[in-house]
């Protein structure tokens, strides 16, 4: 069988020798690319023959599905794969896995670096040192006592609510289904609707489906308190970026932070939250620790294991 990786994992080289070695020994081949591609033709060259393949964030479009009828597994090292052609997999029989919570931790990290840079205004702090300012219009805010609401109770949004609980903060929830463990951690399930309008920061973990693109509409974001602020570090599609932009701008909410667009980055100049005030941006950057990219390795390569087992593992679609 010949399996492919069609792109770096963050990972030393010696590391993805190590891990592909025991698929090797088994009698496969093995290809590692290391320079990424977006090139529909050049992905295509890539996977040519390839009864797996394995990427990570890179799109994989259903024009290069549709040209490699020998592929039966797409394996993500990735927690979301909204950036696989799903229909097309499924029209040809491919399993589609991921790599699901490599990333729990370094994504609740960053929500909280996200609300603190934000609180306490470490922006404007590093500029105001810089150029010879003061502490003068600088008075932060603390997140103990604060209400914190959670849109998404999977893995990551529960463990970004155990480490609000750990500031001192309240936490509530919005899921389209109550998880026992939230409500032993004390999480109160609330409407969208209440937990827009009662937290002080308001944090969106749901996947990238249908029933969420929008879910963060401008209706949603109207319900906010003026002092609240908003944290995306899930996917882009599931905030209306325009009516958040406006919210700010409006001075009607105090403050975002995002990590995820409608695009990758580089972001284009369009985008209404490169000129919204009171916001933190980052560039996609919430997943990428040196932890979680050797955990995603791992879990990846033991994906392959399963999958030549006959048994897979973390699958996600057929």
């Amino acid at each position: 069988m010949k399996i492919a990786l069609l792109e770096p994992l963050g990972v030393a080289p010696e590391m993805i020798e190590e891990l592909s070695a025991p698929i090797r020994v088994a009698g496969h081949e093995f290809v590692y690319y290391a320079a990424k591609t977006t090139d529909p033709e050049e992905l295509i060259r890539r996977s040519a023959g390839c009864e797996a393949v394995m990427i990570a964030n890179n799109p994989f479009p259903a024009q290069v599905v549709k040209a490699c009828p020998e592929l039966k597994l797409i394996n993500v090292a990735f927690t979301g794969i909204d950036h696989v052609a799903q229909d097309a997999c499924r029209v040809q029989g491919i399993t589609i896995c991921n790599a699901a919570n490599y990333s729990n931790q370094t994504v609740a990290e960053m929500v909280i670096g996200l609300v603190i840079g934000l609180y306490r205004h470490l922006d404007a702090c590093n500029k105001a040192v810089r150029t010879g300012g003061t502490s003068a219009g600088l008075m932060g805010r603390e997140i103990a006592g604060r209400t914190v609401g959670i849109i998404g109770t999977g893995k990551i949004g529960l463990m970004t609510a155990r480490l609000f609980q750990a500031f001192g903060a309240k936490v509530i929830a919005y899921a389209p289904r109550p998880k026992e463990a939230a409500l032993a951690m004390g999480i109160e399930y609330m409407s969208l609707e209440d937990v827009m309008a009662k937290s002080d920061i308001v944090s969106v973990h749901t996947p990238n489906i249908p029933s969420t693109r929008g879910l963060i509409s401008r209706e949603m974001i109207a319900l906010m308190k003026k002092d609240a602020v908003l944290i995306n570090c899930a996917r882009g599609p599931i905030v209306d970026s325009a009516a958040l932009a406006d919210a700010l701008n409006e001075d009607r909410i105090a403050g975002a932070g995002v990590d995820v667009y409608n695009v990758e980055p580089p972001i284009p100049d369009s985008e209404p939250l490169l000129h919204a005030k009171n916001t933190l941006l980052a560039p996609h950057v919430a997943f990428l620790s040196e932890e979680a990219m050797v955990r995603r390795a791992h879990i990846a390569f033991a994906n392959m294991k399963a999958y030549l087992d006959g048994k897979p593992e973390n699958v996600v679609a057929y």
